[in-house]
Order: C-alpha cells, then structure tokens, then sequence
C-alpha cells in the first residue's frame, strides 16, 4: 500500500529572528513553534509518516524533546544541510520504502489547516504536484541592483506560496537529484519540480499560514493563536 510522508523542516538557524533560540523552539501558545506542526502531521488521516529534519547538532535534543508527545507517525529525525535544498534532500533519503507521496513542510508555519493539507494532497493526487498559496494584496515591482524599477507585474497573476507542498514521491526524488546534479539550490520544492517541465496545481491557500521568521511574526503569530483558542472556547457553548 502506497502511503504519504510528510518531511517537516526545521533545521534553519534563524538569523532574522534575532535570538539565542532558533526559531523553531520558540514558544507559540506555551508549546516550541515546530511542535505545532508535528502535532498536526499526528492528527492528519491523510498522512502516515513524518520525517524530521534538524540542525546536525540538534537530532538528540530534539528527540529529547519530542519524546513525552507520543508522536507516533514519526518515522525518523535526521541531521540537514547547509542550504534548505540540502535539507530536504536529505529528508527523501530517509523515506519510508512504502512512501509514493512527499509533503514538504516548513515547520515554522504552525498554523496551516488540516483542511488545507488535506486539499493539497488531493490535488497533488489528481496533478502530481500541488502547493498551496493565496493572492497577494500588494502591488509587487521588480527592481534591479540599484533599486530602480525594471517592471511591475500584474498583480491578478501573482501568489505568495507556502508550504505544505505535496508531490509524487518519484518526481521529487528525481527533481532534487537533478538540482544537486546541476548545483542548484531553491527555496521552494515545487520550483525544482517545474525544472523538469511537471506541472503543479495551485490551490487556495490560508493567510494565516504565515511563515515565522521575524520578531514581529512571532508577535503576529500569538495573535492568531489566541484568537483560535477564543474562537475555539466560542464554540463549546
């Protein structure tokens, strides 16, 4: 039987954060930012294994960590690389063998649905490829070294992409052979994908979805946490 895999990033250091702790343990809601995801990779009928990837010196930490949480789809936690690519790389070699499909997952995005990764994964199902993204609400400019404005596209065909991202697991493996191949690196999984002339299905993503990367998305992103729980404690009574 074929199953789905959820690789789930978290191996960044955070720079921009600005703090001792990477971003990924910071505390949302009294629990470490990655744990959000993993919990909700664990709810998930959808998905059946989960590979972690952290910093190279982290993989017993975080077991440590993990361990009172009773994370059952967690198949393994293995070391990642310099750049993202490297890291997610790294996570399809520790797929199971019965893996056919690969969600990529940054674990600084603690507040996706279950809705939206269940969409995501039926899509890719029906494309062989799928990423959630929402609409962007700016006027976007392409600007050269100088900061001089090169064009300005239009905005109704613009989105802003996030992860979780779902593909067959033979074209991801295949798409991010060819990147190491060639020396490339990317910041998004789907890209590598479209290298290989594949197509990939856009759906509608969640603008809570937000990815933690800054002082001000951590604040933001209390925010949205206490809001569900008030949302949630509304529809108790």
């Amino acid at each position: 039987m074929s199953s789905v895999t959820a690789i789930v990033l978290a191996a960044g250091q955070g720079t921009r954060m600005k703090s001792a702790v990477p971003k990924q343990y910071l505390a949302v809601g009294g629990r470490p930012v990655l744990l959000h995801s993993l919990q909700l990779m664990e709810e998930s009928s959808a998905v059946q294994h989960v590979v972690l990837v952290v910093g190279s010196r982290d993989v017993d930490p975080v077991q440590e960590m993990l361990a009172p949480y009773a994370l059952t789809k967690l198949h393994q936690v293995v070391p990642g690389g310099k750049e993202r690519s490297h890291s997610v790389y790294h996570g399809l070699k520790a797929l199971p063998e019965d893996c056919a499909w690969v969600v990529v997952h940054d674990g600084v995005r603690p507040f996706f649905t279950l809705t939206l990764l269940e969409r995501v994964i039926r899509a890719a199902k029906t494309c062989g490829a799928a990423i959630p993204g929402v609409p962007v609400k700016d006027t976007i400019k392409v600007c050269d070294e100088q900061g001089l404005v090169v064009t300005t596209p239009p905005r109704q065909s613009l989105w802003a992409v996030q992860t979780p991202q779902a593909f067959r697991r033979d074209w991801l493996v295949e798409a991010y052979e060819k990147a190491m191949e060639d020396g490339i690196t990317a910041t998004d999984d789907a890209g590598l994908v479209e290298r290989l002339g594949r197509p990939v299905q856009v759906v509608q993503g969640e603008y809570t979805n937000i990815k933690i990367t800054t002082p001000e998305d951590l604040a933001l992103a209390e925010l949205i946490w206490e809001r569900r729980q008030q949302d949630a404690r509304g529809h108790r009574f």
